[in-house]
């Protein structure tokens, strides 16, 4: 038996088994059809697919509002992308660059980089602004999702 990865479809929210054996090829949605992200990935979506990918997910989101200006923020991505792997499976990583994204930003409130927000079925469930270290902001995620 295979292991697999679940992993929420970008386009429609469903929620697939990803083959793990399958990383570098392309697998689709049961649901939509449509190419699933790769689990463990930080997604870079353009601003409505990462809405839609936020309030359809099947899994929990962690959103990353972030500026490619501001040294927090940077400073950020390295960890992101370690708790995006450590979670695959569990929860969807986001990043939205608030430049890009104004109308999503400007939806969520954000007045701060970085901010990350989680959202889970469509209903936010925790929120925080700033840099933090590690195992700080792994346990603040782990204890909203």
């Amino acid at each position: 038996m295979s292991d697999k990865v679940k992993v929420s479809c970008i386009h429609c929210g469903a929620i697939n088994n990803f083959p793990v054996e399958a990383a570098g090829k392309t697998v689709v949605c049961g649901r939509c059809r449509n190419p699933l992200p790769v689990p463990g990935t930080v997604l870079e979506l353009p601003e409505q697919a990462a809405a839609t990918l936020i309030q359809r997910s099947g899994l929990p989101v962690l959103v990353d509002f972030y500026s490619p200006t501001c040294g927090p923020c940077m400073m950020m991505h390295p960890l992101v992308e370690r708790l995006a792997k450590r979670r695959a499976g569990e929860i969807m990583v986001v990043k939205v660059n608030t430049d890009n994204s104004q109308g999503l930003a400007s939806g969520f409130g954000i007045k701060a980089v970085p901010t990350f927000v989680i959202i889970s079925k469509g209903t936010e469930r925790g929120r925080t602004s700033g840099a933090m270290g590690e195992t700080d902001f792994s346990l603040w995620v782990a204890s909203r999702t």
